[in-house]
């Protein structure tokens, strides 16, 4: 266990050494070069800004009015049907918008019924095989400035939906 916590905190500083040799070798101005991606990257970040404002505003917006809740209680008849846990449904309506708001809607559920119960398992594997499509979608089509995504929208919320219901059904059977 101590060569790998040796070799972690060594990674970094040896590709940054491996980085300055290979700059030094090609007689390349790395420096120069990580402050244009620097300037690029702050570019990017004031450009999508106003995406990512308007998604933490709807976030909180859902979060807060209870909607969410309603919705939960609304379909939980179809839920039941199809053996989705109803305890679920905050994680599968949040995962999509926001990474930050499906964990801590992950992190609740985790907490009130455990790590290792059925639930549990169910939220992890939905975590990690879910995107947060709607802010992807938005960050990545704003930097490039297109318009038209609901083709993509569509495509990329029916993969969501499969691989929620997928991962229900294979921790059901393997439980």
């Amino acid at each position: 266990m101590q060569v790998v916590t040796f070799l972690s905190n060594l990674a970094m500083p040896a590709v940054i050494l491996l980085i300055v040799f290979y700059g030094l070798k090609s007689k390349t101005k790395v420096f120069d070069l990580f402050l244009d991606g620097a300037k690029e990257g702050l570019e990017l970040t004031i450009s999508i800004f106003p995406t990512l404002i308007g998604l933490f505003v709807a976030i909180g917006a859902l979060r807060t009015s209870g909607i969410i809740d309603m919705i939960t209680n609304v379909i939980s008849p179809l839920l039941n049907i199809i053996h989705f846990p109803s305890e679920l449904m905050p994680l599968a309506i949040l995962r999509p918008i926001s990474g930050s708001s499906s964990i801590a809607v992950a992190t609740d559920i985790m907490q009130k019924f455990g790590v290792d119960s059925l639930i549990g398992k169910m939220a992890s594997v939905i975590m990690g095989s879910t995107e947060t499509t709607i802010y992807t979608i938005a960050i990545y089509t704003s930097c490039i400035k297109v318009k038209k995504t609901r083709n993509v929208l569509v495509a990329a919320l029916i993969a969501d939906i499969v691989g929620m219901l997928v991962s229900v059904a294979i921790c059901s059977f393997l439980s």
